[in-house]
């Protein structure tokens, strides 16, 4: 049985931009069966539909699939593990941009639109018990995620293993951001599936 490997693109993303199709390709390669979908209404995302859908996309989780979120992405997956079953888990989750605090967004409709995706509660405790370990990439110029705040909280609910890279903004194509090695680095397998 091949290992699954979920990819979930940002807000205003999809499968073809940023390091997506790289990622996608370097790990079938791995004879991985990958699975990078279009989220819904990515300029509008809305937390209960993004939900459904990585639901419906995973159906029963497997204890070996992977889980890699791209800002908004790491939102989703987290709410998505909260609302598992005590049966079901996954193997791993790599969180890229993950925040829980934004700045510098553009205007009022964009603050809008984040403010139910930052101001619903999320279980951390339960969502921690959903993986069996978690990896947090970081930018240190990543101008909507404030990495210090943002990594000192997911370090003390998720206790992922952190890594700051330099100068690679918000992980986006626009930032020059086409390939990111670190993802490969990090799903702990270097032969297939």
């Amino acid at each position: 049985m091949k290992k699954r490997v979920f990819i979930i693109h940002g807000w205003g993303g999809s499968p073809n931009n940023d390091w997506i199709p790289w990622a996608k390709s370097q790990i079938e390669n791995m004879e991985c069966n990958v699975i990078a979908p279009q989220m819904p209404d990515t300029d509008n995302p809305q937390v209960k539909s993004w939900m459904d859908k990585l639901k419906q996309l995973v159906g029963q989780t497997k204890k070996r699939d992977i889980l890699i979120g791209h800002s908004i992405g790491c939102q989703t997956i987290w709410r998505f593990l909260e609302k598992l079953p005590k049966d079901q888990k996954v193997d791993k989750v790599i969180m890229i941009a993950p925040w829980l605090k934004l700045t510098n967004l553009e205007n009022k409709e964009a603050y809008t639109i984040a403010a139910p995706w930052l101001e619903t509660p999320i279980d951390f405790a339960k969502v921690k018990s959903k993986a069996n370990s978690f990896v947090a990439i970081f930018s240190d110029n990543d101008q909507f995620v404030p990495i210090l705040e943002n990594k000192i909280m997911i370090e003390k609910l998720l206790a992922p293993k952190i890594i700051v890279l330099n100068k690679k903004g918000h992980f986006t194509g626009e930032d020059g951001v086409k390939e990111l090695p670190e993802v490969l680095n990090h799903l702990d397998f270097h032969a297939s599936c």
